[in-house]
């Protein structure tokens, strides 16, 4: 029993390591066990200084969920912002996720994904649920405009 608990607890932080909960507000009542919820999560880009994103998603609760054994819905929505000065740590992918959390015990994970718009100077982050068989096509999308005179260090 104490290591199924242990198991649970380092699943449990690993998923929190990607980003930091706002709040969260329930979207059902369950009288014994957790509520379902929908939860906020803020992250920073690892490779982009001033730049934040919150992400918003479901949370399943019941006694599986009490547990870390449900799996929760690929309902996610994602707004990134200018929070500071924009800074580059270096050259950056033209696509690369930047923000990764489990959503089930096994198999499906809800990402977000940096794109570079060259052409418009603009970072564009996706925000979409994945699951080893069968994915979601549900997504949110956002963009942050970096200044004209910042041009963006791609690769």
């Amino acid at each position: 029993m104490n290591k199924l608990i242990s198991l649970l607890v380092l699943c449990t932080a690993s998923a929190m390591a990607s980003g930091e909960t706002i709040g969260d507000v329930s979207t059902t009542f369950k009288l014994l066990s957790p509520n379902d919820k929908v939860v906020v999560d803020v992250f920073d880009d690892p490779q982009v200084d001033g730049v934040a994103c919150y992400l918003s998603h479901a949370k399943t609760g019941g006694y599986k969920g009490a547990i870390g054994l449900a799996e929760d819905t690929a309902d996610a929505s994602v707004a990134c912002r200018q929070v500071g000065p924009i800074g580059f740590k270096g050259k950056i992918d033209k696509q690369d996720e930047v923000f990764n959390a489990r959503t089930s015990f096994l198999f499906k994970h809800v990402r977000v994904v940096r794109m570079v718009d060259a052409k418009r100077n603009t970072l564009v982050y996706l925000a979409y649920s994945d699951k080893i068989i069968d994915g979601s096509p549900k997504n949110s999308v956002t963009a942050v405009p970096v200044p004209a005179t910042q041009p963006i260090p791609d690769k």
